[in-house]
């Protein structure tokens, strides 16, 4: 193996975190060293089709990451990005995504996901980009997440979702025009206006 080519993967990988091998045909270089680096035990290969430094120490969000190569078109949602902007003390197994309607469901095996499906102004409403180990992954905002947790209270509980307004407003993480703002994309005014003005 060419030690450029070798030495141009793991600066990638140094600068991303995780690497899929058409990463590396947009730079002309075969994905086939991805194999070959796995085989050396230089590279972790968590998923198929994934690869990470060996030596590398991943944080706490990365599967995170790990998702968000996987499935670009997903947004973080829900627990994962409650956990994200530390709004929880809950640490979720699976990475929970939103991902539109019609859209193709993910076929993975890791990291293990959690897919709620969204549409409209409640899938396109308060997309962020954030950088989670070098990778871009679209999360929800904080305001738009605890207006989820309020749509999918049956599902993650009621007292996570007052948990998360709570917190979300004391670590000043959104304002209160904010979460009004995502109550109404996401038709919960009327159910967290006693909570909303609860904590005024």
């Amino acid at each position: 193996m060419s030690q450029t080519k070798k030495e141009r993967i793991l600066e990638l990988l140094k600068n991303t975190g995780v690497l899929r091998p058409r990463d590396l045909a947009e730079l002309g270089i075969s994905g086939g060293y991805l194999a070959r680096l796995y085989d050396e035990g230089v590279l972790d290969r968590p998923s198929r089709g994934l690869y990470t430094l060996a030596e590398a120490e991943p944080t706490e969000h990365r599967t995170l990451a790990e998702a968000g190569k996987l499935v670009p078109h997903g947004i973080v949602c829900l627990l994962s990005a409650l956990r994200f902007y530390d709004l929880t003390t809950q640490a979720p197994f699976e990475a929970w995504l939103a991902i539109g309607e019609k859209a193709r469901l993910p076929k993975i095996d890791y990291p293990p996901l959690r897919i709620v499906r969204f549409s409209g102004d409640a899938l396109s409403f308060g997309v962020q980009e954030q950088e989670i180990e070098g990778v871009k992954v679209r999360v929800y905002s904080p305001a738009k997440t605890v207006a989820d947790c309020f749509k999918y209270r049956n599902k993650i509980g009621l007292d996570v979702a007052i948990e998360s307004l709570r917190d979300c407003l004391r670590q000043r993480k959104a304002t209160m025009n904010e979460l009004w703002d995502a109550a109404k994309v996401c038709r919960m005014s009327k159910v967290m206006r006693p909570y909303l003005e609860a904590v005024t």
